[in-house]
This record gives C-alpha cells, sequence and structure tokens, in this order.
C-alpha cells in the first residue's frame, strides 16, 4: 500500500494522529529531502529507511514505490511541508500509479495556502490557487495576464526574494490592487500583511510566503456611461417596449423606474 502523508508546515505538532501511525507503520518513507524529514521523525522517535523522491527523480522513484508496494510493503510518501503533489513533488508519482493501476491513499493535514487565506481575511467563497509562477519571464506574464480578470481571490506560493518581481509584475499586468503577504505560518513570528501591488510589500522577508491578491472587479455595464435618456433609448432601438427598456436602464443603474421617466418623456 502506498500512501501520500501530509506533514507540518511549521509547527511540529500540526500532524494528526493518522499521519503519526501511517508513519511507524510504514517499511519505507519516500520523503523531498532525508535532511529535512528526519527532523520530523526524530521529535516522533520514529526509525525508518528513508529514499528520496523530489522533482528530478520521480518517475524513478515511482518505480521503486511500485515495486516495494507489490512486494507487499507498506510505503509512505512525504514532502518537506504540507500536502505531497501541492506546489510540491509526487505530481508524476501519481500518474505513474494511475497508470499502473496500482492503489494508493492520503491522509490529509496542515496546508498553508488555506490557513493564509483565513489568515487574510480576503473573500474566501471563490477563490484560485495557482502556487508558484514560472521562472520565465514571459511564461510568468503569460500565466498572469489569464487571470487579469478573474473576479475571485488568487492565491499565489512565493519565495522571499522573488516577492518584489512578483507584486511588480502583478502591478504592471492587473493594476493596483489589495494584496496580503502571509509568511511564518503557525510558527511564532506568523504574520499577514496587507498592502497594495503599486506600493510593494515592505515588512520583514524572512520565511516562505503565501501571496494573496483580491480579484478583478466587476467591470460597469458600458451603457451606464450614457445619458439617461441615451441609455432608454439604445434599448428602445434593439425593439424593447419603452415600458420594459426603463426597467432594464433603471436595473443597471441601480435606481428606481421613475428617476428616468422624467428624462425620456420625449421618446
Amino acid at each position: 500500500m502506498i500512501t501520500f502523508v501530509a506533514t507540518p508546515i511549521g509547527n511540529l505538532k500540526d500532524i494528526t494522529l493518522r499521519a503519526l501511525e501511517e508513519l511507524k507503520a510504514a517499511d519505507v518513507i519516500f520523503c523531498e529531502d532525508t535532511r529535512h524529514t528526519i527532523k520530523l521523525l526524530t521529535a516522533y522517535d520514529i526509525k525508518k529507511p528513508l529514499l528520496s523522491c523530489h522533482k528530478f527523480n520521480e518517475r524513478e522513484a515511482a518505480e521503486k514505490m511500485i515495486a516495494l508496494s507489490r512486494e507487499g510493503k507498506r510505503v509512505a510518501v512525504v514532502s518537506d511541508a504540507g500536502m505531497p503533489v501541492v506546489s510540491d513533488p509526487g505530481n508524476v508519482v501519481c500518474k505513474k500509479l494511475k497508470e499502473a493501476g496500482e492503489k494508493y491513499s492520503v491522509i490529509p493535514g496542515a496546508n498553508a495556502f488555506l490557513c493564509a487565506l483565513v489568515l487574510s481575511a480576503f473573500p474566501a467563497d471563490r477563490f484560485t490557487f495557482i502556487g508558484f509562477l514560472p521562472e520565465k519571464k514571459s511564461e510568468k506574464r503569460e500565466l498572469l495576464l489569464r487571470y487579469k480578470d478573474a473576479p475571485e481571490t488568487l492565491i499565489f506560493h512565493c519565495a522571499p526574494q522573488d516577492l518584489d518581481e512578483y507584486t511588480g509584475t502583478m502591478s504592471e499586468i492587473w493594476g493596483d490592487r489589495r494584496a496580503c503577504a502571509v509568511r511564518e505560518i503557525t510558527k511564532i513570528h506568523e504574520e499577514a500583511r496587507e498592502f497594495s501591488l503599486a506600493e510593494g510589500y515592505t515588512g520583514e522577508r524572512k520565511g516562505e510566503f503565501v501571496l494573496l491578491v483580491e480579484g478583478a472587479k466587476e467591470k460597469g455595464n458600458p451603457l451606464c456611461a450614457l445619458t439617461p435618456r441615451e441609455h432608454v433609448k439604445k434599448y428602445m432601438d434593439d425593439g424593447m417596449p419603452k415600458k420594459d427598456a426603463l426597467k432594464a436602464a433603471a436595473k443597471d443603474r441601480g435606481v428606481p423606474k421613475s428617476t428616468l421617466y422624467s428624462q425620456t418623456l420625449d421618446l
């Protein structure tokens, strides 16, 4: 059996009982960085063979996992922090397991971008998690242009040294918007600092960041740029009876129908 196990994103106490049970029961643990994972295992007195599974060897790691699982071994997969696969190695592994018909499971746990969404107080009814932006400038701009008119909260992972480039490019493409940089999640110096893209982030630059940006404002109806009379006339010219045209224009402008009636007596 192969199980993807979420691990703490900062505070080592943020690990589930099921995760500990699975790590203790595993015959082998595949991890992103053995030096990092050994600290977690040592904290809970867990001693297991560790094999690497990082972005440069996922295919080979997947083949090893499949072979071990078919030998009856219990395999656990972790990343340095949070849920494997999400902005971490593991997606290629999942695809290989699916292709091979090998069953696997997941033990949920800590998640940085969901914690950041709560800490930011930005709209959470609809949001899009984008993760890290591409390294190439052209690809970065292309991706941001794709989300220029998205109305929901947009969420990114960002290294501290890339924060200025991220926010500068966003401001250039999207214009000024509210943003929030969340860092050191679950740690002593946890912080959620709101700022504007135009002004840029001026706070501490220690730790990994989750960057949240407000969605695009809903574009107003272009007919509202006309005079009330022109607005109603446009609907009438399109074949709408005056009564319905008045009702539609009033709805567009957010005013009572009676407000427009006196300005359209000659129509």
